[in-house]
């Protein structure tokens, strides 16, 4: 019981000292002072925190009031209603802070938006993209079939690694005293799957060197992390019925594995890993643009030299590959089922 008041407490300390700290920084000293370059200082945070201590303290008294007792705390005395009007007014107040303090953060301005130099430049674009050059055909086709086998290369070797990974990584298997190297894995490939593709081809490219390697590395060791983190959660919503049967039967762990696991999950792993070829096929585009290779290091290179003729062509020819790939992948994964 009291675990789950400090945890209250502690979300409830973080909303307040939230809404104070945006409301004071954005409503108002952007909103209502309109400055343009507001000064910080520790005085500023450390103020609001003593304040959200207070009200957070005080919320403990009325739980009506308090946003971590509504989602955090199961058992509620409030006629059974986790959601009161008051904290659904709060709950409303703080995602309207968020949202103003967003339009201000993004400097959203609807008068550079609309401007009239804005809609000439906007214009010449656009009519440049409309009007391909289709002399770098023959180097455009040759790069998309790099992008291609990049992605289809880096999803193959990722599968292996990623459904040995699944079951290491799937609570319902891994019993003690290995639990450690569950959340080890768990940690290890969160770690991984939180560094953007973008980021390990940035890596790989000073490791190998810029072109298509670096680019199928940086999705194969991406790709490994998100598969396992798809695997492992079919196997964790698995039937654990046929597995408890072959358990009775003196049957050893990795026998129980691979029949009484693997054929309740094998389709699923299929669809995923199919799914992942066609986010990869994206991705690689992308991570091109930092010198992973394929068709987006040539839409970088014609880019960066304001030649959108050619841009136009790389884009065309880029849409197409997403939409073939999306429609094969839906395709194939709908007969599988």
């Amino acid at each position: 019981m009291k675990t789950h008041k400090i945890k209250i407490f502690f979300w409830d300390l973080a909303f307040i000292f939230y809404g104070i700290f945006t409301t004071y920084k954005i409503v108002y000293q952007k909103i209502i002072l309109e400055l343009r370059y507001s000064t910080f200082s520790w005085s500023e945070p450390l103020f609001c925190l003593i304040t959200a201590i207070l009200f957070a303290l005080l919320s403990s008294f009325f739980p009506s009031f308090s946003i971590g007792h509504t989602l955090f705390f199961k058992e509620t005395s409030l006629n059974k209603k986790r959601w009161t009007r008051e904290t659904l007014i709060i709950f409303i107040f703080l995602l309207a802070l968020t949202f103003i303090s967003g339009i201000h953060i993004s400097q959203v301005s609807l008068k550079e938006f609309f401007s009239e130099d804005g809609w000439l430049g906007a214009k010449r674009i656009f009519f440049a993209l409309l009007s391909p050059n289709f002399k770098i055909l023959n180097e455009a086709l040759f790069s998309a079939i790099q992008t291609l086998y990049m992605a289809f290369v880096a999803t193959s070797f990722a599968i292996i690694p990623a459904f040995f990974l699944s079951f290491f990584s799937s609570k319902n298997l891994v019993n003690r005293p290995f639990t450690f190297f569950y959340y080890l894995a768990r940690f290890l490939l969160n770690v991984v799957r939180a560094v953007e593709p973008l980021i390990w081809a940035i890596i790989f490219s000073v490791w190998v060197g810029i072109g298509p390697f670096a680019g199928m590395l940086a999705l194969c060791l991406h790709s490994i992390a998100s598969l396992t983190k798809l695997y492992s959660e079919q196997i964790e919503n698995m039937e654990e019925g046929p597995m408890e049967a072959i358990k009775v039967t003196g049957a050893h762990p990795i026998q129980v594995i691979f029949h009484g696991v693997v054929p309740q999950v094998f389709l699923s792993f299929l669809s995923f890993t199919i799914y992942r070829w066609d986010i990869n096929v994206r991705m690689a585009t992308v991570i091109g643009l930092v010198g992973g290779g394929g068709i987006g290091t040539m839409l970088m290179q014609y880019q960066g030299n304001a030649r959108w003729n050619e841009v136009g062509l790389l884009i065309m020819i880029i849409t197409l590959i997403v939409w073939l790939m999306d429609t094969l992948s839906a395709k194939i994964r709908e007969s599988i089922k």
